[in-house]
């Protein structure tokens, strides 16, 4: 998992190496600062000695200047290496994401993504820069102040020892107990997105079924659960500020005790106790900065395993060792092909088919809701990859198929039309960038959307800067129209219409011969995907239709 993550630092490596050494410097300031205040009591005041105060004043503004200029240049750097790191696992995941088959995907939710690109970046960024930064700064600073107590005076400074072990001990135990809380927050994230997501993008099916209550209550309880989460980390948390502060003002009273006894006796000079004391709050307030540390470590580590299993995961479907680039024609045939979305399931979706369609055919598939015939069509384009059995696109098998000539030929219109950001003229060009203005409007024709219609959403179809809104709803065929085209300007093999009989039949907006004429292929195999969910009525006129297609009549 380290290394699959720390692949992405990529370019980052200097600026990750700089910030450390920055840190260090810094430390090494903050030491030498009450060193030389010591040296300025002891050697200065009680002397009257004002030449001795004012050069070791100089050398501490010195270091103080350095300290502050390491300081700075540590929180660039340290920010520079974080977000670049973050910047560049984003993009990791999303060109991995990009070869995922829908088998890939079924693996991971959409609001699963979403949280591993957001939240979970997000917490691996703040962990970079606090291990850059503090990880650094804390045990060194922890060990440098501890060294030079000891140095001062061992006696001393053994009350350090005592200190650090029972902050240490209570903080292990504060962090074992946090720990399991920080690991199931994000599952609950998961399900909080999942929640908005499927609220905004069914919204008009929430309020036509008025279940906008239950959709608000269903959020209420996604929310709570992350509240009830972070409170038990929380609350579990603040036992460590009074243990902090305890443990400080214990080490203060001890060593204030134990100086005044030894500075009377003349063992101890009061610079050196004033330098113990600094060191005592800069020991424990990084003790204290290490166990904020194991915190975010202990956030981070669970984001950092959801993140690499999207970077590990390999696409189930690639391009074979040497693919074949010619669909030769749109001839289909299924040889004794059984299909599971799940490898474990008992019962396939599709059981032992086997069917032949013959270049030139327009064939029908009928039947209900759940019935498999998207999942059959999904195997033409080698979306999915069957268990058992073969799939044939032009007498070959389409594993032998480079994928992208393959989808090329085999276009497939979506039950679910999916508008992407920009213009609709940029939406309709996603089958072809380079498409005309006549292209556009014969598209549109085929499609079944009068060109007036086009034009009133569109404005002017030759520069559409028109953004989508709410009219578009009214002409969604128009996003079909240059998709039945294929991608990058070809003219594809096969075309799945997948619409419900009330668009079919009842409403008739699809024009079944003009959209296999536009084509102008003889040798196309058209696949209408019909849906079986609407009326009685419906049902009748669009088998009345279907037959009046496949008879060679007018539609």
């Amino acid at each position: 998992m380290i290394k699959t993550l720390a692949k992405q630092i990529k370019e980052y490596k200097s600026a990750s190496l700089v910030t450390p050494i920055f840190m260090i410097l810094e430390v090494a300031m903050e030491m030498v600062i009450p060193l030389l205040m010591a040296s300025i009591i002891d050697d200065g005041v009680q002397a009257g000695d004002m030449k001795h105060i004012f050069a070791i004043g100089c050398y501490m503004i010195l270091a103080a200047i350095v300290g502050l200029f390491a300081g700075v240049m540590g929180g660039k750097y340290g920010a520079k290496a974080s977000t670049g790191f973050a910047r560049n696992l984003r993009e990791a995941m999303y060109e991995n994401i990009q070869t995922f088959s829908f088998s890939n995907i079924d693996k991971f939710s959409t609001a699963g993504l979403v949280t591993r690109m957001t939240t979970d970046v997000t917490n691996i960024q703040n962990a970079y820069q606090m291990l850059l930064r503090m990880c650094f700064r804390a045990p060194v600073s922890l060990i440098c102040a501890m060294l030079m107590a000891f140095l001062i005076n061992a006696r001393v400074a053994s009350i350090y020892l005592v200190a650090v072990v029972f902050l240490g001990i209570v903080i292990i135990f504060i962090m074992r107990a946090v720990s399991k809380y920080f690991s199931e927050v994000f599952k609950k994230y998961d399900d909080l997105n999942a929640s908005v997501q499927e609220n905004v993008a069914a919204q008009r099916v929430v309020k036509a079924y008025v279940r906008e209550d239950y959709e608000i209550d269903k959020f209420h309880k996604a929310s709570y659960n992350i509240y009830k989460m972070f409170k038990k980390a929380e609350c579990t948390m603040t036992y460590v500020w009074p243990v902090m502060q305890f443990t400080v003002y214990g080490c203060i009273l001890g060593i204030s005790w134990l100086g005044a006894h030894m500075i009377v006796a003349s063992q101890l000079t009061t610079g050196e106790l004033m330098s113990l004391l600094t060191y005592c709050m800069t020991i424990l307030m990084n003790l204290m900065m290490l166990a904020m540390i194991f915190v975010m470590m202990t956030m981070s580590a669970a984001s950092a395993k959801r993140i690499a299993e999207v970077l590990e995961e390999k696409a189930d479907i690639t391009n074979p060792e040497q693919p074949d680039y010619d669909v030769t024609d749109g001839s289909i045939r299924f040889d004794h092909v059984t299909f599971r979305y799940n490898k474990q399931s008992e019962k396939p979706v599709l059981d032992d088919l086997n069917f032949e369609i013959k270049a030139g055919e327009t064939i029908g598939i009928l039947g209900g809701t759940g019935s498999s015939k998207t999942s059959l069509v999904n195997l033409i384009s080698r979306l999915y990859d069957v268990n058992e059995g073969t799939v044939y696109v032009g007498g070959k098998n389409v594993r032998n198929y480079d994928l992208e000539t393959l989808r090329n030929e085999v276009s497939v219109v979506l039950q679910k039309n999916v508008l992407f950001s920009g213009t609709i003229l940029e939406n309709l060009r996603w089958g072809d960038e380079n498409a005309t203005g006549q292209e556009m409007e014969a598209a549109c024709r085929a499609a079944g959307v009068p060109f007036t219609g086009a034009l009133y959403v569109l404005g002017d179809i030759r520069g559409g800067f028109m953004r989508p809104n709410t009219i578009w709803q009214r002409w969604r065929n128009l996003a079909e129209a240059l998709e039945l085209k294929g991608t990058r300007g070809t003219r594809p093999t096969f075309h799945d219409l997948r619409h419900t009989f009330a668009t079919m039949a009842v409403a008739a907006h699809v024009d079944i011969k003009a959209i296999s004429a536009s084509m102008g292929h003889s040798n196309a195999a058209m696949t209408l995907n019909i849906y079986a969910d609407a009326t009685a009525e419906g049902k009748q006129r669009a088998a009345q239709t279907m037959q009046t297609v496949l008879s060679g009549g007018e539609a």
